[in-house]
């Protein structure tokens, strides 16, 4: 044995650098544990948003409002051209369709079947956006009967309220033979229509008449051309995207949480998974080099 080979022996054998070559081990070994489990998280999380998100055709239709603060009282805050155009050119939003109301007074009655009216507000959306859409569902003028799509939540809270006043309560299919007057009256001129439930909608909250049915009492009882919509109906791609969240958020725009409730989890989640995953490469890293340090001692 050389004198060169007895010097670095030593060093080699030292208990302290066997110590620090089961550190290098171990830190090797967690380091890799931790990279593996956090892409496992990720491919679960993945898949249970696909598995959670109830969508059709691949798609989720979500209405979107402006948030209405202390600040925002009492202005406009309907979307204005510009706002619709940006909304539109998000990459998850697949197509936009503006909810219109009725800018007239409505008021609806039922006659002596329920002996109940209530003054109501209408909305129209793009066909293409409606769950349930019956042949049955267009207007001409001229036309004395309205068809009407009417919220599958509205029935369930009429249903409950009906007994406390005296009312009867009403399936999906009894519903649709109820004959509804409705007493529309503007600032020009006043007008009744008899209106059908023709059918119920599980994903629009509203009560919808056909576009054309409500441009033409918008002109011809109001006076009012052109209204600008103060919420919207988004056909998506995916609305629990991270980024899109973030954007309804920074413009402060307002949808159903409930909706979104998984996009939200999912951008924390994604927060602390991208958080472990730095670490576990900084360790397997730490641990290479170390590695290495031996190594080169070996070699030397």
């Amino acid at each position: 044995m050389t004198a060169t080979t007895k010097h670095i022996k030593p060093l080699l054998d030292a208990g302290s650098h066997k110590l620090s070559r089961w550190i290098g081990y171990f830190g090797m070994a967690a380091g890799v544990i931790i990279l593996l489990s956090c892409i496992q998280m990720l491919i679960n999380i993945s898949r249970l948003m696909q598995e959670s998100m109830v969508s059709k055709g691949g798609f989720d239709y979500i209405s979107v409002s402006k948030t209405i603060t202390n600040d925002n009282m009492g202005k406009d805050n309907t979307f204005t051209d510009v706002e619709l155009e940006q909304l539109s050119s998000q990459p998850s939003v697949a197509s936009l369709s503006p909810l219109n109301t009725n800018q007239f007074a409505v008021t609806a009655s039922a006659g002596s079947m329920i002996p109940f009216s209530s003054d109501l507000f209408l909305e129209s959306v793009n066909k293409a956006l409606i769950d349930t859409l019956p042949p049955s569902f267009s207007w001409q003028p001229g036309q004395d009967v309205v068809p009407v799509i009417f919220s599958s939540e509205y029935l369930e809270m009429y249903n409950i309220f009906a007994p406390a006043q005296g009312l009867p309560q009403l399936s999906a299919k009894t519903i649709s033979s109820v004959n509804l007057l409705l007493n529309c009256s503007g600032s020009r001129s006043s007008q009744n229509f008899r209106a059908n439930i023709v059918a119920l909608s599980d994903r629009i909250n509203s009560v919808l008449v056909p576009q054309s049915f409500l441009v033409w009492c918008n002109e011809n009882l109001a006076g009012v051309n052109k209204v600008q919509p103060a919420r919207v109906m988004l056909k998506s791609k995916d609305a629990n995207d991270p980024a899109f969240i973030s954007y309804l958020d920074k413009n402060g725009y307002r949808i159903n949480k409930e909706k979104v409730k998984f996009g939200r989890a999912k951008g924390v989640i994604q927060g602390i998974l991208g958080g472990m995953l730095t670490f576990a490469f900084l360790v397997i890293v730490l641990a290479v080099m170390l590695f290495s340090f031996y190594l080169q001692l070996m070699i030397a």
